[in-house]
């Protein structure tokens, strides 16, 4: 990636056996990554989620209906 880098990469998940000092090395590592590539970020680790410009969700509500909610963290720290 460092050589010839693609314009988006998801990643699904890939925190999930990882313990937190490892995250935050990963989060380091898609920080610096994400100057030349978009990163697609499916996760429910909230150390991970701290390092996204927007954050998408899906919750249900109502049973059988999904509602997509989605977040900028700058306009949420606004609020916070």
């Amino acid at each position: 990636m460092s050589i010839r880098s693609s314009p988006v990469c998801i990643l699904d998940e890939v925190d999930a056996p990882l313990d937190d000092i490892n995250t935050l090395r990963l989060r380091k590592l898609i920080k610096e990554l994400s100057k030349d590539t978009q990163f697609l970020i499916i996760t429910h680790n909230k150390l991970m989620m701290e390092i996204a410009d927007y954050i998408y969700g899906v919750t249900m509500q109502e049973e059988g209906v999904s509602t997509v909610i989605s977040l900028e963290l700058k306009e949420a720290e606004v609020y916070a």
